[in-house]
């Protein structure tokens, strides 16, 4: 005689799992974020960096060490990778695309025109100074490929938006690699800005972009019921009084501050927003309130896994988190690809 599970229970078992799962990528960040601090090609105590944080003493080189140079870039890299993460994530939900990536609407490739502009036309050499280069050319990119997959009768879809997308980034790539082939002085400031890394992190930057990382994760929260409904189809998502343009524009919105708040910090990242939704997705369901929750934590996780990774393998010089990050990321991404079913995205 087979007996039938309660629903009640299996709900139960889900939502335990979710909140165990939330909790253990805090537990992992916490340990990350002090291992980001305590690591790198000048090793120092794990008790000098609540010293340095809460009570510095005046010439101890370790705590400098941790409050000028290894604090900026593990705040970065949390910033960039929460921003990559759930902008991944919401990428994945509303393009109906498992491989979706954030770059998938331009963000990089305009982020990187504008920067390549700030330094070949106005001579900008410190990274400080791309920032609003890079986050103007990001917003113009995602806004020129939304008005493109905004043309017809049907408006924004997917399918559009992801093919106008590919072509804009096409595009632009061929226009920076026209400067970058014509000034090599350009090409040696842009090439270390390109592979994306943590390195040349500082406070600044960060004053300068947390709201607008705040305000695209209180979009990608608010988008997530939406992204819930995507694979039920235009109609039934209609039918039961979701609107469906207003929902993508959110979505939209969420991804160009987000992906552009990254790629102004710490450069065009890849992989990170491809790869922490299918990480997360099988502990999560198919819930996106969960995915992009549980997501904005696994982020910053992994790519501060990649920067210390990339501080001591080659210390004491340093492999850019950019570089690290792929190297992690593929092999994990042909191993989930390989492994989880992808039809329920």
């Amino acid at each position: 005689m087979t007996q039938t599970v309660p629903a009640s229970r299996t709900t139960l078992s889900l939502r335990t799992r979710r909140w165990v799962t939330l909790f253990a990528a805090l537990g992992l960040l916490a340990v990350v974020l002090v291992l980001s601090l305590a690591l790198g090609a000048r090793g120092v105590e794990f008790s000098q960096i609540w010293q340095a944080l809460f009570a510095p003493e005046a010439g101890n080189n370790d705590q400098l060490v941790i409050r000028e140079l290894r604090l900026p870039r593990t705040i970065v890299g949390v910033l960039a990778g929460l921003s990559l993460g759930v902008a991944g994530a919401v990428m994945q939900g509303v393009t109906r695309n498992p491989l979706a990536d954030p770059g998938l609407l331009g963000v990089n490739a305009g982020a990187s025109l504008a920067v390549v502009f700030a330094i070949s036309v106005l001579s900008i050499s410190n990274p400080t100074g791309y920032i609003w280069f890079a986050f103007a050319g990001a917003a113009a990119a995602a806004s020129i490929v939304y008005a493109i997959g905004s043309l017809g009768r049907e408006g924004a879809t997917p399918v559009k938006l992801v093919l106008a997308g590919t072509a804009v980034t096409a595009g632009i790539t061929s226009m920076i690699s026209l400067v970058l082939i014509s000034d090599a002085d350009t090409l040696n400031t842009y090439r270390f800005w390109s592979v994306g890394s943590l390195a040349s992190s500082n406070l600044d930057a960060v004053q300068i972009v947390i709201g607008f990382v705040m305000i695209g994760a209180v979009l990608a929260i608010t988008s997530g019921r939406m992204l819930n409904l995507v694979p039920l189809g235009d109609d039934l998502a209609r039918g039961l009084g979701q609107r469906i343009h207003v929902a993508r524009a959110i979505a939209a919105g969420a991804v160009v501050l987000l992906c552009g708040s990254a790629t102004a910090l710490a450069g065009p990242i890849v992989f990170v927003g491809l790869v922490v939704p299918h990480i997360v997705r099988p502990f999560t369901g198919p819930d996106y309130r969960w995915i992009i929750a549980v997501s904005a934590v696994v982020g910053p996780s992994l790519l501060l896994v990649a920067d210390i990774v990339g501080r001591l393998v080659v210390a004491p010089s340093e492999l850019e988190a950019g570089l690290v990050v792929a190297l992690i990321g593929a092999p994990v991404m042909i191993a989930l690809v390989r492994r989880v079913k992808l039809a329920g995205l």
